[in-house]
Formats: C-alpha cells, sequence, structure tokens
C-alpha cells in the first residue's frame, strides 16, 4: 500500500492539461480561460458624463453664473458642436463629453429657464466626468489561466471579446459495476440495491468542471465489462466504481490489463477507500474506486477533482488543509490515515458518530472530512485538527 501523497503524484503522471477550444463569450462562463485575452477597445473608449447636469468650462464654474443651453448629448449620441465661451449642454448619465467642455454641473445644483441656467448651488471641486480608459484600456489583460466568473464574462464583453479560448473540458466516462445494482427509478430485485456512487460522482466532477458519461451498469462477467470499456473510448478518464478487490466477482483488475490497462498502483493506506486502483488504458488514464459508496465519493474529492483540475490547467489542483479546533474528543487513530466524516460550524469541528463507509446519510450531513494520520495520539476538545471542506 502507498501513501494519499504518493498515490496523488502518480495519479498527476496520468494525466496533463488538455488543449483549448474557442467558445462564444455567452458560452464561457464557469470554463477555464486557458489563454491570456486583451482589450480591444478602452472603457469607455472617450471622456463620459458620471451624471445627469450639464457639461461646461471648468474656468466659467462659480455660484451664480449664467450659460446659455446650445445642445444636448445622450448616451449614444454626442453632442456634435464645439462648447463656446458661456455656453452648456445639456448631458445625460454616460455621454460624451462634448467638446471644450471639462467639467459637469449636476442638475440639482442649476435652475433652467428656457435655454438659460443659473448655478444655484455650489458646484464643488469633482468634475463628474470619467475619463476615457478610466475602467480600462486597448490592451488590458486578463490572465490565464482562471475560472471564469460571471463579474469576468462582463468584463471580456465590455472588453469586446465575442470569443473566448478555453480548455477543453475533461471527458470522464463512469462506469458502475455489480451484479446487485440498477438505477434509479428502476424496481431492484430482492437482493439488489440502487447505484448512487455514479450520480454522486457525476454531480462532484460536473461541478468543477468535467463532461461526465454514464455508462450502463456493467454485470460481474467478463463479457460484460468488456463491453462497458469499449463504451467508454474516447474518455480522458474513465473510472470504474465496485469490483477493484480481490473477491471471486471482482473483475475490473483482470479485465482492464487484458486491454491493456498499465497499472501505477494498487491500494493506499487510507481509510476509507484503501482498494483504489488506477493506470493508464490506451489515451485514457484510469481509476478503479472501491464500491462502498462513502468510500467512492471520498476518493472523489481526494484524487479525482485534484485530477480534472490538472486536466482543466489550474494550477492550485489540491485543495488545502484547513485547521479548527474540536468540540468533542477522538480515540487514538489505527495504522492508516483517515478521513473521518465530520461537521464544522462557528464552534468548531466534530467528527461524526458512525464513521461506516457504507452511511451516504452521514456523509450527506457532513461538511468536512476530519483528517487523521496514521497512529495519531487520541485527541481532547480544544485540540487543533486538520479538516477539508466538503
Amino acid at each position: 500500500m502507498i501513501s494519499v501523497e504518493d498515490a496523488r503524484n502518480l495519479l498527476f503522471d496520468l494525466v496533463g492539461p488538455l488543449p483549448s477550444e474557442t467558445v462564444a463569450l455567452a458560452e464561457s462562463a464557469g470554463r477555464i480561460l486557458a489563454q491570456d485575452v486583451t482589450a480591444t477597445r478602452d472603457q469607455p473608449p472617450f471622456a463620459a458624463s458620471s451624471m445627469d447636469g450639464y457639461a461646461v468650462k471648468a474656468a466659467e464654474v462659480e455660484l451664480h453664473a449664467m450659460f446659455k443651453v446650445v445642445g444636448e448629448a445622450a448616451a449614444g449620441q454626442r453632442f456634435d458642436g464645439a462648447l463656446g465661451p458661456g455656453q452648456a449642454v445639456r448631458i445625460f448619465t454616460g455621454a460624451p463629453v462634448p467638446d471644450g467642455a471639462d467639467f459637469v454641473v449636476i442638475q440639482e445644483d442649476v435652475d433652467r429657464r428656457d435655454d438659460l441656467i443659473t448655478i444655484t448651488d455650489a458646484p464643488g471641486p469633482k468634475a463628474n466626468i470619467r475619463p476615457a480608459g478610466i475602467d480600462f484600456a486597448i490592451g488590458t489583460r486578463i490572465d490565464a489561466p482562471r475560472q471564469l466568473r460571471p463579474e469576468d464574462v462582463a468584463l471580456m464583453a465590455a472588453m469586446n471579446i465575442a470569443s473566448v479560448p478555453v480548455t477543453r473540458k475533461p471527458v470522464v466516462a463512469l462506469i458502475s459495476t455489480g451484479n446487485e445494482l440498477v438505477m434509479p427509478g428502476e424496481t431492484p430485485g430482492p437482493d439488489q440495491i440502487i447505484a448512487s456512487n455514479t450520480f454522486g460522482l457525476k454531480a462532484l466532477l460536473e461541478q468543477i468542471g468535467a463532461h461526465v458519461r454514464v455508462l450502463p451498469i456493467a454485470q460481474d462477467t467478463v463479457a460484460s465489462l468488456e463491453t462497458a470499456f469499449g463504451l467508454a473510448q474516447g474518455a480522458d478518464l474513465v473510472v470504474t466504481i465496485g469490483g477493484a478487490s480481490v473477491g471471486e466477482y471482482d473483475l475490473v483488475a483482470q479485465v482492464s490489463e487484458s486491454l491493456g490497462m498499465e497499472r501505477s498502483f494498487y491500494k493506499i493506506r487510507m481509510r476509507p477507500g484503501k482498494p483504489l486502483m488506477a493506470g493508464r488504458l490506451g489515451d485514457a488514464a484510469m481509476v478503479g474506486l472501491p464500491g462502498n459508496p462513502v468510500s467512492a465519493m471520498v476518493c472523489g474529492y481526494l484524487f479525482l477533482v485534484p485530477m480534472v483540475r490538472r486536466m482543466l490547467g489550474i494550477e492550485q489542483v489540491l485543495t488545502p488543509f484547513q485547521t479548527a479546533r474540536l468540540t468533542r474528543p477522538l480515540t487514538e487513530n489505527g495504522p492508516r490515515e483517515h478521513y473521518m466524516r465530520a461537521v464544522l460550524d462557528p464552534s468548531g469541528i466534530q467528527a461524526c458518530d458512525d464513521q461506516d463507509s457504507s452511511l451516504l446519510s452521514v456523509l450527506a450531513q457532513a461538511n468536512a472530512l476530519l483528517v487523521r494520520a496514521p497512529h495519531d495520539p487520541a485527541q481532547d476538545v480544544g485540540d487543533e485538527v486538520r479538516y477539508l471542506a466538503i
């Protein structure tokens, strides 16, 4: 058996950043920017009024000064002429400032009678003009890689970027194995259960940017597993769930190796999730997860998520450990690194009562994995422990 750290390093050797593709701006949110993009225009592209009011010359602005209104400027429609002495242009927020003007008196500070305005309140020093390029200038860059947020999409739209280079989504094929499994919505036989791991892992991996293909359940026969692996062709990562142990019906290793899988490792010194297998199968990385639901999901957080992040080109592929203080004591840990389902709240962290790796209800209550080192001694209330948020 190998450590979690060693397993991660070996898994990272199996995958690398995927090539980029170009998508429409409207489809780019949540994707990973693959190449730097730059603004093709200044924003704003002209000096613009930041208030509704009157554009005038700053040198003429004083209390009780009078101006003749000679035109109007609105957003998208500038005043064509140049401002002369003693003249003002009615202007609205976002409109281009007329040539010759360098101050906007807000409408609340003036009294207008026909085409004459009088400054009735001291305007103050603020010019109420946004200079050209104050937001960004031509050539302003958004650096890759980064996961594009809605704010980034708005910025790129303002930069006049219509097509965005993003990393291609990793294609992950999920294969649940076992005669005992049926899909949700089907009627299970008296000795069958519902396949749950597939859908939890699908949600987890799609949340971070993968494209997940759920393949039909493979029965515990060589022929059925061979068919499933055939359906997985074209995937970047093939994940089997169950059948990776050493029982009489655990055929994943046998069948995958007969199909050319080059094994990287088998078994990790951790709980839950010890019987995990990984290698390369043709052009794809392959990971064989244990069948226990909690084991599969914990391995998804610890191994599959970082692999997908690496394929997406994200720089920080590993979620950093955080620390919190125990609100309930822990007994001594055993010889394997333990990822305990736990509940974190403002008062601290506590491990869930039952750590059985088949209990999805406990995992659903948890919002953290409390990490115990091998042979970690007993811990008391108030002691600081490491955890991963989930």
